[in-house]
């Protein structure tokens, strides 16, 4: 069955990661995504590993798993941007899309001739979604940016990590490209959010997305925190700012994270704990004396945490209902029941992937295609959509156009 996007066809001319982690939602949508590489070198990424992906006799290859996360179910063309005739075959495939993605530096393309504003002449119905490190206007707008800046220029870091007065305190970046995820996952939101207003009138438009932007808007409750305050909140490690207790414990064996996000929860804890009079000191009798008290708390709760193993409190608070878990490495994660069961690894061909988390009822997604080798739709994509003879397309790669 069709996904979602079925019929609408996608040019990226996005590398690394924000563009094409947009693109490749896109595709898993059902979009035909159309990736845009360098000739001989392709996208950036390709190259970062190890580790590479294998080979059907198990052999390294020399694309990275990095490129894997990002690429699936793309046609990968190569073209050379910067030649005048690689720049006409772009514009011929713009003119045959619904939807750009690139994340050139500001201005880049609009010397190759290859803006938004030259485009939408070609294709007036072009939806064109730009991701820079701090988008198309204000001072920063021609500065290079990268993930790891961003995580510390947007304040991600100031609140992530252990506190300075701590063992291993200071700031630290996320875990993940968490800038560059985040900004692709706003691009599709905004492109599907862009076709359906297109759809109602007709028309394109230029969609601007930054790095920058993305990372502080998903400061979420911390960034309204400091709207509310004008105090900038500091890095708490593992405690959550405005609930307790919400953390992590030491165990027997481990460690455990407990989740109690109403005054009910922590009632129900606190019976499973042994510890049935906690709720009614005055100190911890609503979340907000619980934040307050919070160091008193933790040292009560920790001695407590100390007297069973991570899977015995986790089944005793399980069955009470009370949210918890385990600090699982990435083994553990895809060897977890409920992973196995919503298929969240999977096959296709030679390599392994993570499955997309969205699920229609209606139009389910199908993975069948894997990231692609470079250049591999190259003579599809030339001869099939834009019509051109085996003969311009033997000229055009003998002269390293494509």
């Amino acid at each position: 069955m069709p996904g979602p996007l079925a019929g609408i066809r996608v040019l990226d001319l996005t590398r690394v990661l924000a563009g094409p982690w947009a693109a490749q939602n896109l595709a898993d949508l059902g979009a035909e995504v159309i990736k845009v590489e360098r000739p001989n070198k392709g996208d950036d990424s390709r190259a970062f590993g190890p580790p590479w992906l294998k080979d059907a006799a198990g052999g390294d290859t020399t694309d990275s798993a990095y490129f894997a996360c990002a690429n699936r179910a793309k046609k990968s063309i190569t073209v050379d941007l910067a030649n005048p005739k690689g720049q006409a075959i772009i514009r011929e495939l713009a003119a045959r899309c619904d939807v750009l993605l690139e994340n050139f530096k500001f201005g880049d393309l609009d010397r190759y001739g290859l803006g938004y504003a030259q485009l939408k002449t070609v294709n007036p119905a072009l939806i064109y979604c730009s991701l820079t490190g701090f988008g198309h206007s204000g001072p920063w707008r021609e500065r290079p940016g990268y993930d790891f800046m961003v995580q510390g220029m947007g304040g991600l870091m100031s609140i992530t990590g252990e506190r300075d007065d701590r063992p291993g305190g200071g700031p630290q970046k996320a875990g993940i490209p968490i800038a560059d995820l985040i900004t692709g996952m706003y691009a599709s939101v905004a492109v599907c959010a862009a076709l359906a207003h297109r759809a109602k009138s007709g028309k394109g438009q230029h969609l601007d997305l930054a790095l920058f932007d993305s990372l502080v808007a998903v400061l979420a409750n911390q960034g309204a925190n400091y709207l509310a305050t004008g105090e900038p909140p500091g890095r708490l490690g593992n405690d959550h700012p405005n609930i307790a207790p919400y953390q992590v414990f030491r165990t027997k064996d481990g460690s455990l994270i407990l989740a109690c996000g109403n005054d009910n929860l922590f009632r129900k804890f606190c019976e499973v704990a042994g510890c049935k009079s906690l709720p009614d000191d005055a100190r911890f009798a609503t979340n907000g004396k619980r934040v307050a008290n919070r160091v008193e708390l933790t040292r009560i709760l920790s001695d407590i945490f100390l007297k069973k193993t991570t899977r015995e409190w986790i089944e005793a608070l399980e069955a009470a209902g009370v949210p918890s878990g385990p600090i699982n490495d990435l083994k553990q994660v895809f060897e977890e029941p409920q992973a196995v069961a919503r298929g969240l690894r999977m096959q296709i061909g030679n390599v392994s992937l993570v499955r997309s988390p969205m699920r229609f009822s209606e139009t389910p997604i199908e993975h069948q295609a894997p990231p692609p080798l470079l250049g591999e739709h190259t003579d599809e994509v030339l001869r099939g959509l834009l019509g051109k003879s085996e003969g311009e397309v033997a000229r055009l790669r003998s002269e390293g156009i494509v």
